[in-house]
């Protein structure tokens, strides 16, 4: 039990030093801060980008200030 909660606090903890950092590509490459007014908080989609060496799937939320937040990215070998 205390090995579990020791790892949950360590976790929370490194939340921010695990975020996923945006890539060439990316809808928020370079500090890049777009603001969807009409989309609804909390709604998802999927962002395709292609490097020349295969294609990868990044999926976005929508903050409730209107704002973008990386939340995941999948490289495809569809090739």
């Amino acid at each position: 039990m205390r090995r579990t909660v020791i790892t949950l606090v360590a976790l929370l903890a490194a939340g921010p030093a695990l975020a996923l950092e945006p890539i060439a590509g990316s809808i928020t490459y370079g500090g890049a801060n777009p603001r969807l007014e009409k989309s609804p908080v909390g709604s998802t989609f999927v962002h395709r980008i292609e490097d020349g060496t295969g294609e990868y799937e990044e999926r976005y939320i929508v903050q409730p200030d209107r704002t973008l937040r990386l939340v995941s990215r999948v490289r495809r070998n569809d090739r």
